[in-house]
């Protein structure tokens, strides 16, 4: 069974994650969910939300759910020996890109982070900040050149959304296709055959 990490972070959007966890909750996966405090604030404050309860929802279909708590650094998934697939961190916030790309591991969620990179895994980060300011992005450039995905929260446009529910689908559809998973949360791209 596939064993993926997802984190959540203090930046807005969290309609993405709630998208993406319900499309992985649909999997057989063992998913290990990490959330920050602000992480859960704002999950709370944006949706309504409350992270145990979606976890036992969540828990109940295909995919085993094991919700972490982002202190507790003798967690499994603090250790490169313990086997993860994957790891997305989204939202992800401007001080957590920051800490993954200088080191810094205070939280389970950075020290993950910095397993999944040490470790050469598939790290995937979703920050949703605009406009982005020169350190972000020299962050993010550093992060890039260690082989983590970056995947800024940009809707595409070209499949005519109508919905905000759709625009939110293609942003989960496509941090699902970085992590190597089959979904159908978005319409996807078959070019212009008009002539």
């Amino acid at each position: 069974m596939k064993r993926i990490i997802v984190g959540i972070t203090g930046a807005s959007g969290s309609a993405y994650f709630l998208r993406v966890m319900e499309a992985l909750s649909r999997q057989e996966l063992e998913i290990h969910l990490i959330a920050s405090e602000q992480g859960r604030k704002v999950l709370a404050y944006e949706t309504g939300a409350v992270l145990e309860e979606k976890a036992r929802l969540w828990g109940g279909g295909r995919a085993a759910i094991v919700l972490e708590d982002n202190e507790n650094m003798f967690s499994p998934v603090a250790s490169g020996s313990f086997r993860c697939d994957a790891m997305v961190i989204l939202p992800c916030s401007m001080s957590t890109v920051a800490e993954i790309a200088c080191g810094i591991t205070k939280t389970l969620l950075t020290r993950a982070a910095d397993v999944m990179i040490k470790e050469r895994r598939r790290l995937v980060l979703v920050p949703r900040e605009t406009p982005l300011s020169t350190v972000h992005l020299r962050r993010m450039a550093e992060l890039s050149e260690l082989g983590v995905t970056i995947l800024p929260a940009m809707p595409g446009f070209y499949g005519h959304p109508q919905t905000l529910d759709e625009i939110v689908g293609f942003v989960a559809g496509k941090v699902l296709d970085s992590l190597e998973i089959e979904n159908d949360c978005y319409q996807r791209w078959e070019g212009n055959h008009e002539k």
